[in-house]
Protein backbone atom coordinates (compact mmCIF):
# COMPACT_ATOMS: atom_id res chain seq x y z
CA UNK A 1 0.00 0.00 0.00
CA UNK A 2 2.95 2.05 -0.46
CA UNK A 3 2.89 5.20 -2.80
CA UNK A 4 -0.76 5.33 -2.98
CA UNK A 5 -2.98 8.80 -3.24
CA UNK A 6 -4.14 9.99 -0.34
CA UNK A 7 -8.06 10.42 0.10
CA UNK A 8 -10.50 8.78 -2.26
CA UNK A 9 -9.28 5.57 -4.19
CA UNK A 10 -11.65 3.04 -5.20
CA UNK A 11 -9.44 0.31 -4.76
CA UNK A 12 -8.60 0.65 -1.11
CA UNK A 13 -12.43 0.26 -0.73
CA UNK A 14 -12.96 -2.61 -2.70
CA UNK A 15 -10.40 -4.64 -0.81
CA UNK A 16 -11.78 -3.69 2.60
CA UNK A 17 -14.99 -5.48 1.88
CA UNK A 18 -13.22 -8.27 1.72
CA UNK A 19 -10.73 -7.84 3.75
CA UNK A 20 -11.86 -6.22 7.22
CA UNK A 21 -14.55 -8.83 7.60
CA UNK A 22 -11.76 -11.37 7.82
CA UNK A 23 -10.70 -10.02 10.72
CA UNK A 24 -14.02 -10.74 12.14
CA UNK A 25 -14.13 -14.65 11.20
CA UNK A 26 -10.63 -14.93 12.57
CA UNK A 27 -11.61 -13.53 15.84
CA UNK A 28 -14.52 -16.00 15.40
CA UNK A 29 -12.12 -18.75 14.99
CA UNK A 30 -9.95 -17.94 17.81
CA UNK A 31 -12.41 -17.78 20.30
CA UNK A 32 -13.69 -21.20 19.32
CA UNK A 33 -10.49 -22.28 19.54
CA UNK A 34 -9.84 -21.15 22.98
CA UNK A 35 -13.03 -22.80 23.97
CA UNK A 36 -12.83 -25.95 22.28
CA UNK A 37 -8.80 -26.08 24.35
CA UNK A 38 -10.10 -25.30 27.77
CA UNK A 39 -12.57 -28.18 27.55
CA UNK A 40 -10.27 -30.19 26.29
CA UNK A 41 -9.89 -33.20 28.88
CA UNK A 42 -7.31 -36.56 28.41
CA UNK A 43 -8.14 -39.71 29.02
CA UNK A 44 -4.61 -40.97 30.20
CA UNK A 45 -6.19 -44.54 30.43
CA UNK A 46 -7.38 -44.79 26.68
CA UNK A 47 -4.42 -47.70 26.07
CA UNK A 48 -6.09 -49.57 28.63
CA UNK A 49 -8.76 -50.61 26.72
CA UNK A 50 -8.15 -54.08 24.97
CA UNK A 51 -9.26 -52.79 21.67
CA UNK A 52 -5.88 -50.58 21.18
CA UNK A 53 -3.66 -53.73 21.69
CA UNK A 54 -3.32 -53.97 18.13
CA UNK A 55 -1.95 -49.92 17.83
CA UNK A 56 1.45 -52.12 19.65
CA UNK A 57 1.59 -54.75 16.72
CA UNK A 58 4.55 -52.16 14.99
CA UNK A 59 6.66 -51.74 18.12
CA UNK A 60 7.01 -55.82 18.51
CA UNK A 61 8.00 -56.32 14.82
CA UNK A 62 10.16 -53.30 15.02
CA UNK A 63 11.43 -54.86 18.12
CA UNK A 64 11.72 -58.34 17.16
CA UNK A 65 13.51 -57.18 14.13
CA UNK A 66 15.86 -54.74 15.94
CA UNK A 67 17.04 -58.50 18.32
CA UNK A 68 17.47 -60.34 14.99
CA UNK A 69 14.88 -61.76 13.41
CA UNK A 70 14.53 -60.89 9.71
CA UNK A 71 11.43 -58.37 9.48
CA UNK A 72 9.33 -59.86 7.38
CA UNK A 73 9.11 -63.43 9.18
CA UNK A 74 8.78 -60.50 12.34
CA UNK A 75 5.62 -59.00 10.22
CA UNK A 76 4.62 -62.89 9.50
CA UNK A 77 4.38 -63.71 13.37
CA UNK A 78 3.04 -60.56 15.02
CA UNK A 79 0.05 -60.68 12.16
CA UNK A 80 0.03 -64.76 12.81
CA UNK A 81 -0.57 -63.77 16.57
CA UNK A 82 -3.12 -61.09 15.95
CA UNK A 83 -4.97 -63.51 13.46
CA UNK A 84 -4.79 -66.49 16.61
CA UNK A 85 -5.56 -63.83 19.59
CA UNK A 86 -2.25 -65.00 20.92
CA UNK A 87 -0.86 -61.29 20.63
CA UNK A 88 0.03 -59.70 24.12
CA UNK A 89 1.11 -56.26 23.07
CA UNK A 90 4.30 -54.77 25.55
CA UNK A 91 2.90 -51.28 25.93
CA UNK A 92 6.16 -50.20 27.28
CA UNK A 93 7.16 -48.12 24.70
CA UNK A 94 11.34 -47.35 24.58
CA UNK A 95 11.92 -45.10 21.58
CA UNK A 96 14.66 -43.12 21.23
CA UNK A 97 14.89 -41.31 17.59
CA UNK A 98 14.28 -37.35 17.40
CA UNK A 99 11.12 -36.64 17.59
CA UNK A 100 10.04 -39.48 19.26
CA UNK A 101 7.92 -40.01 22.52
CA UNK A 102 11.04 -41.18 24.40
CA UNK A 103 13.18 -38.38 22.72
CA UNK A 104 10.92 -34.99 22.38
CA UNK A 105 14.00 -33.02 21.97
CA UNK A 106 11.93 -30.06 23.75
CA UNK A 107 15.46 -28.67 25.25
CA UNK A 108 16.55 -28.01 21.53
CA UNK A 109 12.78 -26.77 20.32
CA UNK A 110 13.02 -24.50 23.26
CA UNK A 111 16.37 -22.73 22.43
CA UNK A 112 15.28 -22.57 18.62
CA UNK A 113 12.05 -20.73 19.61
CA UNK A 114 14.25 -18.84 22.20
CA UNK A 115 16.58 -17.68 19.40
CA UNK A 116 13.71 -17.03 16.50
CA UNK A 117 12.14 -14.61 19.88
CA UNK A 118 15.28 -13.07 20.56
CA UNK A 119 15.36 -11.68 17.00
CA UNK A 120 12.19 -10.02 16.90
CA UNK A 121 13.73 -7.53 19.31
CA UNK A 122 10.68 -7.23 21.43
CA UNK A 123 12.31 -5.07 24.43
CA UNK A 124 13.63 -2.13 21.99
CA UNK A 125 9.78 -2.18 20.50
CA UNK A 126 8.53 -1.36 24.21
CA UNK A 127 10.69 0.91 25.40
CA UNK A 128 10.25 3.15 21.99
CA UNK A 129 6.44 2.45 22.80
CA UNK A 130 6.93 3.90 26.53
CA UNK A 131 8.71 6.70 25.63
CA UNK A 132 6.56 7.51 23.01
CA UNK A 133 3.33 7.13 25.64
CA UNK A 134 5.86 9.05 28.61
CA UNK A 135 5.58 6.19 30.60
CA UNK A 136 8.77 6.45 31.05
Amino acid sequence: MNNLPCGYFRDLQIIKEVFLPAFDELEDCLRMTAYIINKIQVNEHILDDPKYDNMFSVEEVNRLAASGMPFRDAYKKVGLDIENGRFVPDKEIRHTHEGSIGCLCNDRIRRLMDEVWDGFNFTKMAEAEDKLLGRK
